[in-house]
């Protein structure tokens, strides 16, 4: 594999990915540091994607990470255009469903639709 495809990860197929935003203070903190220089802010984001191979995916960002790289999300929006996003921090989780990725990305709200939960007091299925 090339040094490009070790910066991506691609969604091959599916529907695109939901992004929901996140208010915790260690994501806050990562975007902080590198924030967009242009007039919208970043906001950062998680998104989950069942995958076959998470623990490698994973490894894969740890060692565009380790190099000084960024690594980026790719996959195609609604309209089936190409879109990509920064990762900021990725883990996966095994479920009865199989394994899932669990990717803190940085969006770009005028670029990027994103998901708001109403359920605020609603517990996430995945044990962070």
């Amino acid at each position: 594999m090339d040094s490009m495809e070790n910066r991506k990860i691609t969604i091959i197929e599916g529907p695109p990915p939901i992004f929901e935003p996140v208010q915790d203070a260690w994501v806050l903190s990562l975007t902080e540091c590198s924030q967009n220089k242009g007039s919208h802010p970043w906001i950062p984001a998680v998104t989950r994607l069942r995958t076959f191979n998470g623990p490698a995916l994973v490894e894969r960002c740890y060692r565009a990470w380790r190099d000084g790289e960024t690594i980026r999300l790719h996959f195609r929006d609604a309209m089936g255009l190409e879109q990509s996003v920064p990762i900021l921090a990725a883990r996966s989780v095994d479920t009865e469903e199989g394994q899932v990725l669990l990717l803190w990305v940085r969006v770009d709200p005028a670029e990027i639709e994103m998901a708001f939960d109403s359920d605020e007091g609603a517990e996430d299925d995945f044990d962070l």
